[in-house]
């Protein structure tokens, strides 16, 4: 299995499962702007590389400024982390929630960290006749056992922010709530969605980012989450020290300041996303509509094409694709990829045709 260890973009995994040099794949399981990273970050790599016989700075203290400049937010409300994955682990292990609502399908950590201490889960159905947006309802249900709300907005796997409504009745709820906003960057009218400077001076509103997703830096481990500076101070007496690195700090300040790469981003996103939707439902796919840089999207009944059968056959030829069907209310005609440029867009295409083509001939038993 390619997600052997939860995720996308485990290429030693689909090195190993298809015989094929790491270099060559193409990954589309993995959700990074394939315009990046910026031109930025090979100067760091260039001009700092000597700088690591120093300790970073363990209050990260440049990058919180620029970040709190960028977002118009108090300093002492920013912590930075090793990517959003340890912000996810360290919110559940200091506000330690007793029943914690988790919108199905989304991402798996919510789950693993909450699992990790001995917390309780209750599942809130994203339902493919809502078009997988979150509904009141649903959440309104849950309230009377929940005392956080872990959510995704955008969700992952399906690229779709949470309705106005829904973050207006949940911020009125008293209950905590906490928004995972990794993909938030690849919204258009980012700010209009955003809840980065409400979460600055709220007791109840934690939100978390990413930077290794819009800037294409996932091997350097950088992202922040912002909160009532009260609670940052908590979540800093309890976070692993010096746990972001010299060259991960340099780089987050570096690239905050690129709005050319920022502006060139959301004119290739505002072009391909379209096309790309376009091009997956003509050759017959079920693609959700998504606010983000990835497509979720099924297999037809009618096609007998299962994702697991999908990602073997186009990954023999070098393509990776991500198994939708792991996350908890997909089925296994699920599947998610990234957006990419345009030339590698035309060759997923190409391979998901042949395979459609092949699979739905022979009953979904074809081979590559």
């Amino acid at each position: 299995m390619l997600e052997r260890y939860g995720h996308g973009g485990d290429l030693w995994t689909a090195e190993e499962a298809f015989n094929l040099p790491k270099e060559q794949f193409l990954d589309y399981s993995s959700n990074m702007n394939p315009l990046g990273p910026p031109e930025v970050v090979k100067e760091i790599l260039s001009a700092s590389w000597r700088d690591i016989v120093k300790y970073p700075d363990p209050a990260v203290r440049e990058l919180r400024r620029k970040l709190a400049q960028k977002y118009e937010i108090d300093p002492e409300s920013i912590l930075v982390g090793n990517g959003a994955a340890e912000l996810i682990d360290l919110i559940i292990r200091v506000v330690k929630p007793n029943m914690t609502g988790l919108a199905r399908p989304s991402f798996s950590e919510y789950e693993e960290a909450v699992h990790k201490t001995g917390g309780k889960l209750t599942n809130i159905p994203l339902l493919p006749e809502h078009q997988f947006e979150l509904q009141w309802q649903d959440v309104e249900a849950a309230l009377p056992i929940v005392d956080l709300f872990f959510l995704g907005h955008p969700n992952n796997p399906t690229g779709k922010l949470i309705p106005r409504n829904v973050l207006s009745n949940l911020l009125q709820s008293g209950r905590k709530l906490v928004l995972d906003e990794a993909f938030m960057d690849f919204v258009p009218q980012e700010s209009e969605h955003s809840l980065l400077k409400l979460a600055s001076t709220s007791q109840d509103l934690i939100v978390i980012r990413s930077m290794t997703k819009f800037y294409s830096i996932p091997g350097i481990r950088l992202g922040f989450m912002v909160a009532h500076p009260d609670l940052i101070r908590q979540l800093r007496q309890q976070q692993v020290q010096w746990s972001v690195n010299y060259l991960a700090q340099k780089m987050g300040v570096a690239v905050l300041g690129d709005e050319a790469f920022e502006q060139s981003t959301r004119e290739w996103l505002n072009v391909e996303k379209p096309w790309l939707i376009e091009q997956l439902r003509h050759i017959g796919l079920e693609v959700v509509p998504s606010d983000v840089n990835f497509l979720l999207f099924s297999f037809p009944v009618s096609s007998g094409i299962s994702v697991k059968q999908a990602q073997k056959y186009i990954g023999c030829q070098g393509i990776l694709i991500r198994d939708a069907s792991l996350f908890e209310g997909l089925n296994e005609r699920y599947c998610r990829v990234a957006i990419r440029l345009r030339e590698d867009n035309e060759r997923l295409l190409q391979a998901l045709r042949r395979m459609m083509n092949d699979l739905t001939r022979s009953g979904g038993t074809g081979h590559a």
